[in-house]
């Protein structure tokens, strides 16, 4: 825990670098145990729940809102709303993972895989919650194992969420340490590690059947859009819009479109102190959004890989921000980079 103190430490200091601090509301974190879910409302407003239950493969942040009050995340698998595409069931909320930690897949796990293939996937199961406190920044701390379907432990996750925001924005700053309790190889693979899955509104908008292939050869057919609700758009501190995000590195990516009324934005925030800084971007047009550092091969047509090792007993650490605004417009390239600027130096 000492090292994600010492990052915490820093972060608190300016949890929302857009707007004074003055202008925080606050997080009230509410924990019930039977159900094995923490809801966290700021400025009496529901923002997300983390939800842990063994039923699911991984925790989750679901569903996220904006300020005010909009769910700007795919409601598929664990709700029902009209248009939702019905992809990638494994795409719940925000989550943290990897497609191939010693030969198992973490990211692709979820209910649509056949028993007689489960055995290649692997299980993230929270034993312990560390904190769960309000204030005018709440924190969300927990244990977690990944594991084998034996339920023997590859590496165990400490991670720790701190959350903000103010009348028209949302910030999750999110610290994990990963200790490996056997060597631990994250080979090179596309899914990973950041995810986030969009409303159906920020998808960009396309009518063209896609299809996608997992590291064990498993095809997804993307459904082409039949309406026109999907109007989204990436931009990346490199100046990436589109489709043209995918495989490029940045300091930070947006996400960005109309719901309703409002203009609704979404950005990730690496931290130099992160592995492979800057982040490769997993941005797909049709709503996964994801920052995953380790899939370089992937991402650069085989001209360099990158696969991270870690001895029993090593740590690694990964601290992102995840800053959600609505209202008139979206944050500015401009101002990005001077959040990203300040996230830098904590």
């Amino acid at each position: 825990m000492n090292q994600i103190k010492q990052v915490t430490l820093a972060l608190m200091m300016t949890a929302v670098s857009t707007v004074a601090i003055a202008q925080q509301q606050p997080v009230a974190v509410v924990r019930s145990t039977k159900d094995k879910k923490i809801d966290v409302i700021i400025g009496g407003k529901l923002f997300t729940s983390f939800l842990y239950p063994d039923s699911l493969e991984k925790p989750v942040l679901y569903p996220l809102h904006d300020a005010g009050g909009t769910v700007v995340t795919r409601s598929f698998p664990l709700d029902k709303r009209t248009g939702d595409p019905t992809d990638h069931p494994h795409h719940i909320g925000l989550w943290f993972n990897y497609e191939n930690l010693n030969g198992l897949d973490f990211w692709n796990n979820s209910y649509a895989i056949p028993a007689a293939k489960k055995s290649q996937y692997g299980w993230i199961r929270t034993d312990k919650i560390l904190e769960a406190q309000s204030g005018n920044t709440g924190v969300i701390a927990y244990h977690a194992n990944w594991t084998n379907q034996a339920k023997d432990v590859i590496l165990e996750e400490t991670t720790r969420f701190e959350f903000s925001g103010n009348a028209n924005q949302r910030i999750i700053d999110r610290i994990t340490t990963l200790k490996a309790n056997v060597e631990a190889k994250f080979n090179d693979a596309k899914d990973g590690m950041l995810g986030l899955r969009l409303a159906h509104e920020l998808q960009m908008p396309s009518k063209v059947d896609q299809k996608f292939t997992d590291d064990k050869g498993i095809v997804t057919v993307v459904k082409g859009g039949t309406d026109n609700l999907a109007n989204g758009n990436y931009l990346t501190s490199q100046g990436k819009t589109g489709d043209d995000a995918w495989s490029t590195r940045g300091v930070w990516c947006k996400v960005y479109g109309k719901m309703g009324a409002d203009s609704v934005s979404i950005a990730i925030i690496d931290h130099p102190r992160n592995p492979n800084y800057p982040t490769f971007w997993h941005a797909r047009g049709y709503g996964l959004f994801a920052a995953n550092p380790l899939g370089e091969k992937i991402f650069t047509n085989g001209k360099s890989a990158k696969n991270l090792t870690l001895k029993k007993g090593e740590s690694v650490t990964f601290i992102y921000r995840i800053v959600i605004n609505n209202g008139g417009n979206t944050l500015t390239a401009k101002q990005l980079n001077k959040s990203a600027a300040d996230f830098a130096k904590k």
